[in-house]
């Protein structure tokens, strides 16, 4: 039994996305020259990291350095084992976590895993950048903090919360990712996420989901069709407007416009 499903989901950070399931494969050694992040949702996997073993299971986050030799093999010859791999550019962490993943390649955290796991269906959803930039900075903090314990705490910083707020609501209908934020406001996407988060309760992507759906509701009530709708207010298309109109009015934009 083999399934394999690979694609480049076009988020700065994120080179590869990689599902696969085997039940003989085994990887021999090599070497990639990106970050590489595990979850195993099936089976188990054993694996060689600078000679040293260790074991992927379910609910652990994997997390192995660029350019140092590993393999891979099921735990239990003869069982299969199911993972999701995300492959993240060299840059994602600073060299010095190269030594410090050696060391200390799993993270026993299940809160973390549900955070990579959600990190994984928003790459898996088209218009849903701006949600795996900012799941994938939580990934990025709580590795760097296991990697190398927590840093201090940034001061808050309404003024530049506000400003990417403007710039959010200028650009509502476009796909505005926290890396182009960061170039035209002079500070790293982390910081961004961050101190929005921190002045308004909630991470930008969720603000942003918010506003197109208050829109949504204001163009629907006029009369406007949905498949419109959905353009117009920035979704990847009507299947993506109805997903996020469901979750959060309760009701499909069809129903609502009837209603």
């Amino acid at each position: 039994m083999e399934q394999v499903r690979a694609w480049d989901p076009g988020v700065p950070g994120v080179a590869e996305v990689f599902h696969a399931t085997f039940d003989r494969h085994a990887y021999p050694a090599h070497t990639h020259d990106r970050w590489t992040l595990l979850v195993v949702d099936q089976g188990a996997v054993s694996y060689d990291l600078d000679r040293w073993g260790h074991h992927a299971a379910p609910s652990r986050v994997t997390i192995l350095p660029p350019h140092v030799p590993h393999d891979g093999r099921s735990a239990r010859e003869g069982d299969a084992f199911r993972k999701r791999v995300l492959y993240l550019d060299e840059g994602w962490l600073p060299p010095p976590s190269i030594a410090a993943a050696v060391d200390a390649p799993t993270l026993l955290r299940p809160d973390l895993a549900t955070t990579v796991d959600q990190l994984h269906q928003a790459l898996a959803e088209p218009g849903e950048h701006l949600a795996a930039e900012g799941l994938l900075l939580d990934v990025q903090e709580a590795v760097t903090e296991h990697l190398h314990g927590a840093r201090p705490t940034e001061a808050d910083d309404a003024p530049l919360a506000a400003l990417l707020r403007a710039l959010l609501d200028d650009r509502l209908a476009e796909t505005v990712t926290l890396d182009e934020a960061s170039t035209v406001l002079g500070a790293t996407p982390r910081h961004l996420s961050r101190c929005f988060t921190r002045a308004y309760g909630i991470p930008p992507h969720r603000y942003v989901t918010g506003r197109r759906i208050d829109r949504a509701r204001s163009l629907l009530l006029a009369g406007t069709p949905t498949a419109e709708v959905a353009t117009v207010t920035g979704f990847h298309d009507q299947p993506h407007l109805t997903r996020h109109f469901r979750r959060l009015v309760g009701t499909t934009p069809a129903a609502f416009a009837a209603g």
